[in-house]
């Protein structure tokens, strides 16, 4: 087994920490995604996150929030969701991610679960989910009209159905009535953007994700996602038995 200071040197290589490693553009962005298989916006965990390697001073110096974004390449992860092949989620505690169809499929049955459990009584998020069955992915305007709810109450019920992966948000450009675009959203159900049922479960992504990282603190696994299973220890020594998983030191977990 390769030792924690090897791990940690090939942590740095492959999710691309160093300055020299650093993405130069689009296309080394979606190379990136293709090899980790999930990638956060900004640095807030092990996993590996796209903002993290660009390595670019921010937009705006001085500043947090959005201001603090890469100077140039803060439209790629945006940029990067319009493509067919990648999802993009919020089910990293309510942030975003980005994810390729392959680790979308090894969360299949979990997001249809949560679908199945939300989408039953007569709660505001369980009417969102009926109405986008019958209607369709459908953009926000669209549903502010038919289902005469506000901003405010189609955001509220929108927030816990995209945290457990029932719901995905997909980002547009629409024209303005004064000229020019906005940026807004179309809503589908996990099973209107992916459609056909695929095998998996949170032990897959788990091992995945800790391939993705490289190297992970164990305490961290069970923060990653919003989902109601959560990696509790029994799970992470089951895969550290089947040796799915290892544990190079004490507290820390690594793909084999």
């Amino acid at each position: 087994m390769p030792s924690l200071t090897e791990l940690r040197a090939r942590r740095t290589f492959e999710c691309r920490l160093e300055p020299q490693r650093a993405l130069r553009s689009l296309a080394d962005a979606a190379a990136f995604l293709d090899d980790r298989g999930i990638l956060t916006r900004t640095a807030d965990s092990a996993l590996p996150s796209l903002f993290g390697a660009c390595h670019q001073p921010p937009f705006r110096p001085g500043r947090g929030g959005f201001a603090a974004w890469p100077a140039t390449a803060y439209p790629w992860f945006w940029e990067l969701a319009q493509r067919a092949d990648v999802f993009e989620l919020s089910v990293h505690g309510g942030k975003r991610v980005l994810v390729t169809r392959a680790t979308a499929a090894l969360a299949d049955p979990i997001c249809r679960a949560e679908l199945a459990a939300a989408e039953t009584g007569a709660s505001d998020p369980a009417q969102l989910l009926r109405h986008l069955a019958s209607a369709g992915p459908s953009p926000l305007d669209d549903l502010k009209v038919e289902l005469e709810w506000d901003a405010a109450r189609l955001r509220r019920a929108r927030r816990p159905l995209e945290r457990a992966g029932a719901l995905v948000s997909h980002g547009v450009t629409l024209a303005a009535e004064s000229g020019g675009h906005v940026h807004s959203s179309v809503l589908a159900r996990w099973d209107q953007a992916f459609p056909a049922p695929a095998a998996g479960s949170l032990a897959d992504v788990i091992v995945v994700c800790v391939g993705a990282a490289v190297l992970a603190p164990e305490a961290e696994l069970s923060r990653w996602f919003s989902w109601r299973p959560q990696p509790d220890a029994a799970l992470i020594e089951r895969l550290v038995g089947e040796g799915r998983l290892v544990r190079p030191a004490a507290g820390w977990v690594a793909a084999p």
